[in-house]
């Protein structure tokens, strides 16, 4: 053996048997743990509110009418199938599928990040910011990771949809960069067509469990093959032209998906004051300027994406070339070359695309009421602030600057916005902002039983009885078979009903009628009421 030749030390010990190397996990792994369980546990301590009722609806009616039902949508008839193997309840459903959601969520933006860049600290920036980098004013719904939203969305189906889009994104981002160092070989060297559709099956089942965020993926996915596509024969683009194919066939065969299954559990819910769509305490995306313009601080990275974009050789850089030590790959080229090509190859970069293309869908949906589309239009500024923040130093001025800008915001965010999210009241010493906590009706489902009629205008009431299985009637509906009544403290009690129970916390009464007929719910104030129900409770026990 010459004196040149490699020698490989002999491993000992437990790493003996895996060649010497021990596997470490990634900065990401560990605080994406951390991560999943502190959410997990805000989530589980916040009790159920505003849309969860509908959701939780949805799983009590498949479970009466069978998986035979056409206005399920997957996400739903996963759940249908979850609640019959282990027998859980729909609110029962919506606590398992919280963590289950965010496990999607968290994988999903991990692979994307990694798609981005090979940066290994990235990731946990991105998270961080797509969390925390939102604005000044609490905000309430589905649709984003923000922390204070999370607490009462992660069990929605929009949650599961977002971690969906997340993955559809970092899967196209790959194939359409493919970077990879052996292609297949055959005579276009191209990847097989099974890849393709089922990244179309994936894009089709997300969009029938949601389809507004279903719209942001498509829009996510043309920005990323436009970005980054470097090959343009028609080989390419018939396998793109595949993956919509599956995608519009498998949303058309399935356009009676809904998102919200308001006509499953609400049905007589059109006479009832105060329903709206979606509730809140704040507002659900009233101001949403002081809600989001934080994450606009991303919006100097993404200008410097478009820069290294325009100065990388070579109209098919394919955008922002992200070397294997996690530096950019910034080609100079001569200053004819880099005109027109330049300027046309500035739009190059997958996240310089998303952005436009996200506001546009996010200022639409929010004047028409969908505000969860505003999650996935500022995830571009998000992971571009992550992907330039996680370079290695030293760092030039401008990104110093930027550092202490993002971490002012990040700061400034979390303390006025998202910090009651894992903040419990008992261990508050500012006043946080604190997710909503609304009441429990489990001491009425005890009386009413699955599918019975119950009539009501109580603003919490229509909200959260359909999650368990209960079916609302409007007053002025006119239905002989209600036998049920819950007033609020300010209704008259009608005559003709015998008072069953009563909750201590809203003076709400849960009453029985001993005849049905028309119910005559009056709004009258009755001062005494919840002393004259204690009374009768007291004598009838």
């Amino acid at each position: 053996m010459s004196t040149g030749a490699l020698v490989r030390r002999a491993a000992r010990g437990s790493t003996a048997l895996r060649g010497g190397r021990v596997r470490r996990l990634t900065p990401y792994q560990v605080f994406g743990l951390l991560f999943w369980l502190v959410m997990t546990l805000a989530y589980w301590r916040v009790p159920p509110c505003c849309e969860a009722g509908q959701h939780a609806a949805a799983v009590e009616r498949l479970l009466r009418a069978g998986p035979a039902d056409t206005a399920a949508s997957p996400y739903v008839l996963a759940q249908d199938a979850l609640a019959r193997l282990t027998g859980l309840s729909g609110w029962q459903l919506l606590r398992v599928c919280g963590p289950l959601n965010l496990l999607v969520l968290l994988t999903g933006l991990g692979r994307l990040v990694r798609v981005l860049t090979p940066r290994p600290w990235a990731p946990v920036l991105a998270l961080a910011f797509v969390s925390v980098l939102w604005g000044t004013r609490p905000g309430w719904g589905g649709g984003s990771l923000a922390l204070l939203p999370l607490t009462g969305s992660l069990g929605y189906p929009s949650a599961f949809a977002l971690g969906l889009t997340l993955w559809a994104w970092a899967l196209t981002g790959a194939r359409a960069r493919d970077l990879r160092r052996v292609r297949y070989v055959g005579p276009s060297g191209l990847r097989s067509l099974s890849g393709y559709a089922a990244l179309g099956v994936l894009y089709g089942v997300m969009a029938l469990v949601d389809p507004l965020l279903g719209v942001a993926a498509a829009a996510g996915a043309v920005a990323f093959v436009a970005g980054w596509q470097r090959g343009r024969q028609g080989a390419v683009w018939g396998r793109w032209g595949l993956m919509g194919a599956v995608a519009t066939g498998l949303i058309a065969c399935g356009t009676h998906a809904r998102v919200l299954p308001q006509a499953h559990g609400l049905d007589g819910l059109d006479g009832l004051a105060g329903l709206d769509g979606v509730a809140g305490v704040y507002g659900a995306y009233g101001g949403v300027v002081g809600q989001c313009w934080l994450a606009l601080l991303g919006v100097p990275a993404l200008w410097l994406r478009a820069r290294a974009a325009a100065s990388a050789p070579g109209p098919a850089a394919g955008g922002v070339a992200e070397t294997a030590a996690g530096g950019t790959a910034r080609g100079v080229a001569g200053s004819a070359a880099r005109g027109d090509v330049g300027r046309s190859a500035a739009w190059r970069d997958p996240l310089v695309l998303l952005f436009p293309m996200g506001a546009l869908l996010a200022g639409y949906g929010v004047r028409h009421g969908f505000g969860e589309l505003l999650g996935p239009a500022l995830l571009a500024p998000q992971c571009a602030l992550a992907v330039e923040l996680a370079a290695e130093r030293p760092w030039p001025v401008r990104r110093r600057a930027l550092g202490w800008a993002v971490a002012g915001g990040v700061c400034l965010g979390f303390l006025t916005a998202q910090a009651g999210a894992v903040v419990p009241r008992s261990l508050d010493p500012v006043g946080f902002v604190q997710p909503p906590r609304w009441p429990s009706y489990d001491w009425a489902a005890r009386h009413i039983g699955p599918g019975e009629p119950v009539v009501t205008d109580a603003y919490y009431a229509v909200r959260l009885l359909p999650g368990y299985g209960i079916e609302l009637a409007d007053a002025h509906d006119h239905r002989p078979r209600a036998r049920w009544l819950l007033l609020t403290r300010r209704e008259r009690l009608p005559g003709d009903a015998v008072v069953v129970d009563w909750s201590r916390r809203t003076g709400e009464v849960l009453a029985r009628l001993t005849r049905t007929k028309d119910v005559p719910v009056a709004a009258r104030p009755a001062a005494r009421l919840t002393t004259r129900v204690t009374a009768r409770v007291t004598t009838r026990r």
